[in-house]
């Protein structure tokens, strides 16, 4: 999975942040393919504002993705390609993982 080269440039607030922290199973088994092309997939989508990732070398990585609204999130929850790729990574990719949606009510940083 490529990682952003800045933070996200998001909207003013209100919006929602999807936080996806997971720790990888052994071996690439396609993951890195099916990353970027989620990622790219994801920028597609109506309500999409930008996403930031990092993954650590013990397997541990988050990914942030921001949203317009809480319909924008749930319409990419039920994109069949994202479907697919999220069946993969329960079987396959993923020793374990949780996922929040936050409402972001501030934010700010270096202009």
């Amino acid at each position: 999975m490529s990682t952003p080269s800045a933070p996200a440039r998001t909207p003013a607030p209100p919006y929602y942040a999807v936080i996806f922290t997971t720790r990888r199973t052994e071996g690439d088994r396609g993951y890195e393919a099916m990353a970027e092309r989620m990622a790219a997939l994801a920028a597609t989508q109506p309500g999409y504002l930008g996403a930031e990732s990092a993954r650590g070398a013990d397997g541990l990585g988050i990914t942030v993705s921001y949203w317009r609204d809480e319909a924008s999130i749930v319409a990419w929850k039920q994109n069949a390609a994202h479907q697919d790729a999220q069946r993969a990574g329960q079987q396959t990719w993923y020793a374990d993982y949780q996922l929040r949606v936050a409402k972001v009510e501030r934010a700010y940083g270096k202009p």
